[in-house]
């Protein structure tokens, strides 16, 4: 059974209609027609199990929602409609609410002052209004960018050979899609998230709708606002996989989701662990 949410339809939207019916969470006529009525059903139903109120029937909601079939629910009583608020977790996050994850310094705090509007306006353009990927992409941008600010990449013994140009070890690495001398400092990682390779560049220029702006013009990565969406639009990607981790507090499995390593795992850990504290 593949992932369900709202708009989606057929059978097995409507045998999860049925089951939802049968433990007491009604989610209107089972007519395999995944509309509000549904998602408010899936949502409650979440929350009776603790799970992400997500209103989407994934893989951990749907294994939970069939585990057994004698599985009885009483739902807490909820107002007959829900208004969900997508601005309830956002309004939250402030540039004092920021400055909590990350340093004290003035620098930092004028950072986030510049650039955590473009952060959370992206955000919420990919609908990111839950806690568990907004502070999925701020956990994020401290681990690649402790300052919070879009940046380059610097020069490393991963990225460069000994004695050699900057970023050489790049040069030739076709798994992200260079292919010639120069590719490497051309292409390095910039943003809150650390865009590398001609291909991302390649991939997210046209995700962005900019055609092959960012291969042509790669600094343009660092914009502001085109970092921003950049991380946005990167996390979307791996939306599933990151929720899944982290309701399990599998914390490296969300972190390779991102870096594909565990690069700066113990402040990526540290900072969402810290955030839920301040969000809870």
């Amino acid at each position: 059974m593949a992932m369900l949410k709202r708009g989606s339809k057929g059978k097995d939207v409507k045998e999860v209609q049925s089951r939802l019916l049968d433990i007491g969470f009604s989610p209107g006529k089972p007519d395999g027609i995944f509309g509000r009525v549904t998602e408010i059903a899936v949502i409650n139903f979440q929350r009776s199990q603790k799970l992400l109120t997500d209103g989407i029937v994934g893989p951990k909601t749907l294994e939970i929602l069939f585990k057994s079939r004698d599985l009885r629910v009483k739902p807490k009583p909820v107002p007959k409609i829900i208004k969900v608020n997508p601005d309830d977790i956002l309004s939250k996050v402030t540039v004092i609410f920021v400055s909590k994850l990350f340093s004290k310094s003035g620098r930092v705090k004028r950072n986030i002052e510049k650039y955590l509007p473009s952060v959370l306006k992206a955000l919420k353009e990919q609908g990111f209004t839950d806690r568990y990927m907004v502070l999925m992409a701020l956990a994020t941008i401290k681990a690649e960018s402790a300052g919070f600010e879009p940046i380059s990449e610097f020069k490393s013994k991963w990225n460069t050979s000994p004695g050699g140009v900057p970023f050489d070890l790049y040069d030739f690495r076709t798994d992200i899609g260079n292919g010639k001398k120069g590719d490497g400092a051309r292409y390095k990682g910039r943003g809150f998230i650390q865009l590398t390779g001609k291909h991302n560049y390649t991939v997210y220029s046209k995700k962005l709708k900019m055609g092959s702006e960012l291969v042509k013009n790669p600094e343009k990565a660092n914009d502001p606002l085109i970092a921003a969406r950049v991380l946005a639009l990167f996390l979307k990607d791996k939306e599933m996989r990151i929720k899944d981790a982290l309701l399990r507090k599998s914390y490296k499995e969300a972190r390779k989701a991102v870096n594909g390593g565990t690069h700066g795992i113990e402040v990526f850990r540290a900072t969402i662990i810290k955030g839920l504290g301040l969000l809870s």
